[in-house]
C-alpha cells in the first residue's frame, strides 16, 4: 500500500473522496491514516484523521498496531474511542472510533469539528452503522463541508460500486500476502444442513478433526478457525481441550473479555503452537499474528428479523465468496499458508453454491434504530439518503410503529426532542426508552443496571439462567471476576453517567418488580399471559415457551427479555425474562391497550357472540356482553362465518342434502331458471339471500331460491321426482349425487314388462339403473333398460337362476309379469 499512497494523496486533493481496494495486510487500515495525517515524516502537512472501525476489538487493535508502529502507547499521538472506554489526548492526530461513535458524533455535531479526514474501513462487511455513517458523510461534504476528505477501504471487489456512491476514483494497492495453498475437507455424509442458529454437532466434531488434522500436517505456526458464533467456539474448544491436541486454545470474539481479545492479537510468546477458534471478527480488520493455517467451518451469522411479531434472531447461513476469500488470506499474511474449507470444492455444496457477497445488514435487520438515525439527520423516510441499498419498505414501517410507540417520533415521522435524546445514547431505542423511563420509575441504578443486562444477553452458561432478576443479581455480585460480570459493571456506570442527575428507587420496591417494569418497557410487545404449563401469548400475537425446568414456570405474566424463534417452530422460545403482574404490563404497554366491540361467529354455540372486549394488543384482559350490537353488525358477522367456515353452517338436514342434489341435476341438465346451488355460488351470492339476523336452515334457503316467479317451481317432482314408480308399483327413490345422470337403485324382478329406461327433466335424460340381485347386490347397469333385455338379461339369469330358485327367470322378461316375492310354488322356474 506505500507505493500507492501518493496516488490515494492525488485522489483526495482532486475529488476529496477515494475507494480504496486492497487484500487484508497490506496497510489501509494502519499505513494509509498515518500517512494522511503527517506522521510518517515525508513531509506530508499535518492532518487529523478519524477511522471508523465496525468493532470494538477492530478498533483498539489498529489503534496499538499504529501506535507501536510510531513506537507510541495508544493515547498519544494515536488514540482510539469506543463505547465505554477512550484513549486519546491533545496530541493525538489519528483516532480509531466504531462506526457507532462515529454515528453519535455527527449526530451532535455534523461538521465534525477538528477532523480533516474520515476513512470508513472495511466497507465491504456491510454493517448498518457503517452504511449510515457514510450517508451521513457524503451529506455533510455536500452541503456544510465540501473540504471534508472521505476515504473508503475494501477488501473485496465491490470497489466499483463504492466509488459509484462517494463520486471517487478507485485506488488499488498490492498486497504483500503470500500464497496460500487450500485442502478440502468435506464433512462425512449425513451432515443436516445449520438452520436458525442451530448447527449439527456432527459438523462441529469434523472441524474439531480438521484442527487436529492441520497440526500434525502443517508442522509451524498456530490455527485460526472460524465457527460461526459464541456457542460453537465453546463446543470445539471442549473438543480439543483435556489434552486433545499439543496447543493453547484460545477463544477470540465480541464478548471476550479484553484482556483475552489483547493476548491473542499480540501474539504468541513462541513457547508453543496455538488454536484460535474466532467468529468472524478475525476475518479483515483484525490481524492475528503467528497464524498459519486456516481452518474453515464454511458458516456464518446473519440477523434477521420477523417485523410482524417483532421478534429478531440470527440465522446460520453458509459463508459467502467473498468472506471464504477473506478467511483464507489469514493464512498467508505473514508467510506461505494452508487453509482447511470444511466443505465440497464442487456439486450442490461447492464454491459456486456460496453467495458472492455477505447479506447487506440494512435487507434484512431490525431497521428501529436506523429509522430514528434517519428521523434525527433530517430525514425521516431515508429516501434523502446515498445507501448502496435501499432500505426495505415493511422494515422501515415497522421501526416507524415502534418509534411512534415510545415517543420518539411525532406524527409526521419528525424526531421529538425525546427521540433525539435516546439517538445520543447509543443504544436501541427500546433499550433507550427503558433506560429513560425506568430511571424514573425504578431509580437510576436498577434501571442502568436492568438495561446493561439487556443490551449484551447473559452467557446461557455459567448458571445465569432465563430469569433476569437472577441474572441481574450473579452480574453484580460477579464483579471483575467474570467477563460478563466485568463489561455488565462498566456498561451499568457507563449508562448511570448517561442519564446525569441520580433518581432513587422508591421505598418498598423490590428487584423483582423493578427489572420486570424496565424489561416491560423496552419490549411492550413481549409482554406474555401465561394460557397453561409454560406456554403464553405475547400481546404482539406469537405464542412463546418457557423451558420445561425454568423457575419462571407457572408465573401469570412475564415481561419477555429475549426470544426466539426457531426454524419451524409454532411458538418462540424465551431466552430471559422477568415476572410482572398486571398492573405493571398495561401501565409499560399503555400504547397497545384498547377497548372494542366484538360481534363474531362463536363456532362453539353456532351463533354470533356479541361483548365488549378490553385487551392489550392480542391478550385479552376482560370482557362482557354487548346486548345491542346493531343489525348491520350482526349480518356482516354472519357473512364473514359463511366465508370462513362455509355452508356448513347452514344445518343442513337429509330433506335439505336431497333437494340440493335434485336442483342440482336440473341445473346442470336444463340450465335457467334451476339455479346453481353449489358451494360457491351460494357463498358468493350470500349477500344477496342473507337478509335477517339468522342464518336460515339449507331446506328453508333452497325452497326460497327455487323459479317461483317463472311457475317452474310448481313443476319439481314432475322433472326431478324424489322418487319413481316401477313396474312392481313400487316407489322407488333416485339417487340425484351425481347431476349428470342420477341413479335408480332397482331388484331385477321389479322391472319386469318395463320396455323402456325411465326418463327425467322432461323426458331428457335417462336414469341409470343399476339392477339388483334379490339379495340386493349390483347385478347389472345400463342406461338402456331395452338393451339389456336384449343382449345383457341372458347371461345376468345364467349367473343367477341357480343361486336363487324361488325367484323368477323369465326367458323374456320385458313381457313377464313384475314381483317384488318369490315364487308362490318353489322349484318352478321359468
Amino acid at each position: 500500500m506505500a507505493a500507492a499512497l501518493p496516488e490515494v494523496r492525488e485522489a483526495l486533493e482532486a475529488r476529496g473522496a477515494v475507494v480504496l481496494h486492497a487484500p487484508p495486510g497490506t496497510g489501509k487500515t494502519t499505513l494509509v491514516p498515518l500517512a494522511l495525517a503527517g506522521l510518517l515524516g515525508d513531509g506530508v502537512p499535518a492532518r487529523n484523521v478519524l477511522v471508523a472501525e465496525p468493532r470494538r476489538m477492530a478498533a483498539r487493535s489498529a489503534a496499538r498496531r499504529m501506535a507501536w508502529l510510531l513506537g507510541e502507547r495508544p493515547g498519544e499521538q494515536v488514540g482510539f474511542t469506543v463505547r465505554g472506554e477512550r484513549r486519546a489526548g491533545p496530541r493525538t492526530r489519528v483516532e480509531v472510533v466504531t462506526t457507532g461513535v462515529l454515528l453519535q458524533r455527527l449526530q451532535r455535531d455534523p461538521e465534525l469539528p477538528g477532523v480533516d479526514v474520515v476513512l470508513m474501513d472495511e466497507c465491504h462487511e456491510r454493517h448498518l452503522d457503517a452504511d449510515t455513517a457514510l450517508a451521513f458523510l457524503l451529506d455533510v461534504r455536500a452541503t456544510l463541508r465540501p473540504g471534508l476528505w472521505l476515504a473508503a477501504a475494501s477488501a473485496t471487489q465491490d470497489s466499483e460500486a463504492w466509488a459509484r456512491l462517494l463520486e471517487a476514483d478507485v485506488v488499488r494497492g498490492k498486497g504483500t500476502s503470500h500464497p496460500v495453498e487450500v485442502r478440502q475437507s468435506p464433512p462425512p455424509s449425513g451432515v443436516r444442513p445449520a438452520h436458525g442458529t442451530w448447527v449439527d454437532p456432527a459438523l462441529l466434531r469434523h472441524v474439531a478433526a480438521t484442527v487436529r488434522r492441520a497440526l500434525e500436517e502443517v508442522r509451524e505456526g498456530d490455527v485460526l478457525c472460524f465457527l460461526p458464533g459464541v456457542g460453537e467456539i465453546a463446543r470445539v474448544a471442549s473438543l480439543l481441550g483435556g489434552g486433545a491436541v499439543r496447543a493453547e486454545v484460545l477463544e477470540l470474539h465480541g464478548r471476550a473479555p479484553a484482556g483475552v481479545q489483547d493476548a491473542v492479537l499480540r501474539g504468541g510468546s513462541g513457547a508453543g503452537r496455538r488454536v484460535i477458534l474466532s467468529t468472524a471478527v478475525a476475518e479483515s480488520s483484525v490481524t492475528v499474528p503467528g497464524v498459519r493455517v486456516v481452518v474453515d467451518a464454511g458458516l456464518s451469522r446473519e440477523p434477521r428479523t420477523d417485523h410482524a411479531r417483532g421478534l429478531g434472531s440470527l440465522a446460520t447461513v453458509r459463508v459467502s465468496r467473498a468472506g471464504a476469500v477473506q478467511r483464507a488470506g489469514r493464512a498467508g499474511r505473514e508467510a506461505p499458508g494452508v487453509v482447511y474449507r470444511c466443505w465440497s470444492a464442487a456439486g450442490a455444496a461447492g464454491e459456486t453454491a456460496l453467495p458472492r457477497e455477505p447479506s447487506p445488514e440494512i435487507s434484512v435487520a431490525d431497521l428501529t434504530a436506523f429509522a430514528l438515525q434517519a428521523a434525527c439527520w433530517g430525514d425521516p423516510t431515508a429516501t434523502g439518503l446515498a445507501l448502496l441499498n435501499a432500505p426495505p419498505e415493511g422494515a422501515m414501517a415497522a421501526a416507524r410503529r415502534t418509534l411512534l410507540a415510545i415517543g420518539a417520533l411525532d406524527e409526521d415521522g419528525r424526531a421529538t426532542a425525546r427521540g433525539a435524546r435516546m439517538a445520543r445514547i447509543g443504544l436501541h431505542p427500546r433499550l433507550a426508552r427503558a433506560l429513560l423511563d425506568g430511571a424514573a420509575a425504578v431509580g437510576s441504578e436498577l434501571a442502568a443496571g436492568t438495561v446493561a443486562l439487556l443490551s449484551e444477553e447473559p452467557p446461557r452458561t455459567h448458571g445465569y439462567g432465563d430469569d433476569a432478576v437472577e441474572a441481574l443479581r450473579m452480574a453484580r455480585g460477579a464483579g471483575r471476576r467474570d467477563p460478563y460480570g466485568a463489561r455488565w459493571h462498566a456498561e451499568t456506570a457507563r449508562l448511570r453517567a448517561l442519564l446525569g442527575e441520580e433518581t432513587a428507587r422508591p421505598a418498598g420496591l423490590s428487584d423483582e418488580a423493578a427489572v420486570g417494569t424496565v424489561v416491560a418497557l423496552a419490549q411492550p410487545e413481549r409482554l406474555a399471559r401465561r394460557q397453561d404449563g409454560t406456554s403464553y401469548l405475547m400481546v404482539g400475537g406469537t405464542r412463546a415457551e418457557l423451558a420445561r425446568d425454568s423457575r419462571l414456570r407457572d408465573v401469570p405474566w412475564l415481561a419477555v427479555a429475549v426470544a426466539d424463534r426457531p426454524v419451524g417452530a409454532a411458538s418462540a422460545r424465551v431466552r430471559l425474562a422477568a415476572a410482572v403482574d398486571e398492573k405493571t404490563a398495561t401501565g409499560a404497554a399503555g400504547a397497545l391497550r384498547s377497548v372494542r366491540s366484538e360481534v363474531l361467529w362463536d363456532t362453539e354455540r353456532g351463533a354470533v357472540s356479541a361483548r365488549e372486549v378490553e385487551s392489550l394488543g392480542a391478550v385479552e384482559l376482560s370482557s362482557r356482553p354487548l346486548r345491542d350490537p346493531g343489525p348491520a353488525r350482526v349480518r356482516a358477522a354472519l357473512l364473514d362465518a359463511l366465508r370462513t367456515h362455509g355452508t356448513g353452517l347452514l344445518r343442513w338436514s337429509d330433506g335439505a342434502v336431497a333437494l340440493r342434489a335434485r336442483l342440482s341435476f336440473l341445473h346442470h341438465a336444463l340450465g335457467e331458471p334451476w339455479p346453481d346451488v353449489s358451494d360457491e355460488v351460494l357463498l358468493s351470492s350470500a349477500d344477496t339471500w342473507l337478509t335477517g339476523q339468522r342464518l336460515p336452515a339449507a331446506a328453508d334457503l333452497l325452497h326460497s331460491l327455487l323459479p317461483w316467479s317463472t311457475g317452474e317451481a310448481a313443476r319439481l317432482e314432475e322433472l326431478a321426482p324424489e322418487r319413481l314408480e316401477v313396474p312392481s308399483g313400487s316407489r322407488v327413490r333416485v339417487d340425484y349425487g351425481r347431476p349428470e345422470q342420477p341413479v335408480l337403485a332397482v331388484k331385477l324382478q321389479e322391472m319386469f314388462g318395463a320396455r323402456e329406461t325411465p326418463r327425467l327433466a322432461g323426458g331428457r335424460v335417462p336414469v341409470l339403473m343399476h339392477l339388483l340381485s334379490p339379495a340386493g347386490r349390483p347385478a347389472a347397469v345400463t342406461a338402456d333398460l331395452a338393451s339389456f333385455w336384449r343382449e345383457g338379461y341372458r347371461g345376468v339369469r345364467a349367473e343367477l337362476r341357480g343361486r336363487y330358485p324361488k325367484h323368477p327367470w323369465p326367458q323374456d322378461p320385458s313381457a313377464a309379469e313384475p314381483t317384488r316375492r318369490t315364487n308362490a310354488r318353489p322349484g318352478r322356474r321359468g
